[in-house]
């Protein structure tokens, strides 16, 4: 029996969004063409995969047992492509943490690194399904536990975090702020604030109680919001770049300076030479322009990092 691998693809994408609208999305194809072709896959095997009814859809016994399978068929497939394509093939890299402009980064190693194609990913989760399922190659952004264990990560910048304020927030004209003095002001969250694992540390750590989520519609409607009201903050990386929203300022963090992990993600195995080229343009990025330097008497992190270069100053 010889498979179609459109139609594999088009059951492995379908099982795991178990809807089929969403996995024709991802496909790009219409929801009528997949579910032709998980019909006429149904039918070379002789058996329902999916069992239809009001309420959407989900694996027969049958679908059950053949999606691990499919997955590694699937992942098989994409492999020999890629084996066969070699360097003419782009390296495929998603980032996710938009709110916080991770291609400021890899836009600063993307010329040595080749053709680099960018995929839509919307937080760890969805980029590390992209990852284990072959879609994307590596992907860029901040990694907390837990993370799957056929994943490699490495990382590529330590970032200083300012507070950003409204102007009418009493501490906004200092020229600096340590992390304590924000209690007893709101820290304004752009979403559910244990789906945020930085800033939930963040407030764990300097006890932080008051916290509120907003809406993420993007950085300048969040800012804006957040400039609205005297007693709310924030957090952003030094970096990124403000939107004129008026009423708004951004002070710097010290004793301790929370530091943002930036970190390479990819799979464990995959031999694109992509990889090695992006690796060793954000190690040689990182030297010059000290990305890692971390010193644990005056910088905060989630997570200390086991070989970033340490230094007394940034």
């Amino acid at each position: 029996m010889d498979l179609d691998m459109a139609q594999v693809r088009a059951f492995v994408r379908a099982a795991e969004e178990l809807h089929f609208g969403r996995a024709a999305g991802t496909l790009a194809i219409s929801q009528q063409g997949l579910s032709k072709r998980i019909a006429r896959l149904e039918c070379l095997l002789g058996t329902e995969l999916f069992q239809r009814d009001g309420n959407g859809v989900r694996l027969t016994e049958a679908g059950q047992r053949f999606l691990p399978p499919a997955r590694q068929t699937v992942a098989a497939a994409d492999a020999a492509v890629a084996a066969a394509v070699g360097k003419d093939r782009p390296l495929r890299i998603d980032v996710w943490g938009h709110l916080y402009a991770p291609m400021r980064t890899l836009a600063q190693v993307a010329g040595q690194t080749g053709e680099l194609v960018l995929g839509h990913g919307r937080d760890l989760p969805s980029v590390t399904d992209a990852l284990l399922h072959g879609d994307i190659d590596a992907a860029f952004g901040r990694v907390h536990p837990p993370l799957h264990t056929g994943l490699v990560h490495r990382l590529v910048r330590l970032e200083p975090v300012d507070a950003v304020l409204s102007a009418d927030h009493p501490l906004a004209a200092e020229p600096a702020l340590r992390p304590d003095q924000l209690r007893g002001s709101t820290l304004w969250a752009p979403g559910a604030l244990d789906r945020l694992d930085f800033l939930h540390q963040f407030a764990d750590r300097f006890d932080i109680q008051d916290r509120a989520p907003s809406v993420n519609l993007g950085l300048t409607h969040f800012l804006a919001e957040l400039a609205q009201d005297s007693h709310r903050f924030s957090l952003l990386p030094a970096d990124v770049p403000l939107p004129e929203v008026p009423g708004l300022c951004s002070v710097p963090l010290v004793n301790p300076t929370p530091l943002y992990a930036w970190s390479l993600l990819w799979r464990s195995g995959n031999r694109h030479p992509g990889l090695n080229s992006l690796t060793a343009a954000c190690a040689a990025q990182a030297g010059q322009s000290r990305w890692l330097e971390y010193d644990p008497a005056r910088d905060w992190l989630t997570e200390p990092p086991a070989n970033a270069p340490r230094s007394k100053q940034h």
